[in-house]
């Protein structure tokens, strides 16, 4: 029975959770692309803060290598004027800077390779967010159409404004005149208190009319004539 009614509540949250995806598509597809604009700029940020190290360790090894150049054509020279001790110490100088050109140079090598792939990585995230705002749009542009085709598919429910002002003006057409309806009540409160029945008698002659009517004010004009 557990089971079962485990079943049922998993089938009922995975029923809520599409309806849910499906009524906020559209925030959800905004949302997802917010997302990955903002890491596509923390890519760009992590990009530029490598190229800059990239720069600085480049300039880092154009001047060793001048120093280089330098300190080697001044030993040369402390040789050439009889200055070994002089020509040793840029010797070991030298060294020392060639061991650290060496480390800078490598270090460069592995900064060229991870902003080569960084940059690769970039340039297709910048694509592929291009491509999901255009799907975006595209997406915008069919819920607006499905929304509009709901409305007007909503008389096949009844419920269409269409089809209630329809209804309103076949409801209109349809009521009966009151000024006609006033005289039919009359006429079954007439019948209803058999007062009918003695204006009859009156029309054949027999007896007085209950009321007056247009051939009895004729007459009294005549008369007075």
């Amino acid at each position: 029975m557990f089971t079962t009614l485990k079943t049922l509540i998993t089938g009922a949250n995975a029923r809520a959770e599409e309806q849910l995806r499906e009524t906020f598509s559209i925030e959800l597809i905004t949302q997802k692309i917010r997302e990955a604009d903002g890491n596509l700029k923390a890519a760009k940020l992590t990009l530029a803060g490598l190229i800059q190290r990239q720069r600085s360790e480049q300039r880092q090894v154009e001047t060793l290598e001048a120093r280089i150049q330098d300190l080697m054509a001044r030993a040369g020279e402390a040789l050439e004027g009889g200055r070994e001790d002089l020509a040793h110490s840029a010797a070991q100088a030298v060294a020392d800077m060639e061991n650290e050109l060496a480390v800078r140079r490598q270090t460069l090598d592995r900064l060229d390779t991870r902003i080569l792939q960084l940059r690769q990585s970039v340039e297709a995230a910048s694509r592929r967010l291009t491509d999901l705002k255009q799907g975006a749009i595209a997406a915008r542009a069919t819920r607006r159409e499905q929304d509009i085709q709901r409305g007007l598919r909503k008389h096949a429910g009844g419920d269409s404004p269409a089809e209630e002002a329809e209804a309103l003006i076949s409801e209109v057409l349809q009521r009966g005149d009151p000024f006609e309806q006033g005289e039919i009540l009359r006429e079954i409160d007439s019948e209803l208190t058999n007062s009918s029945i003695a204006d009859d008698l009156a029309d054949a002659g027999f007896g007085p009319r209950s009321r007056s009517t247009a051939a009895d004010v004729l007459n009294r004009l005549k008369g007075k004539n």
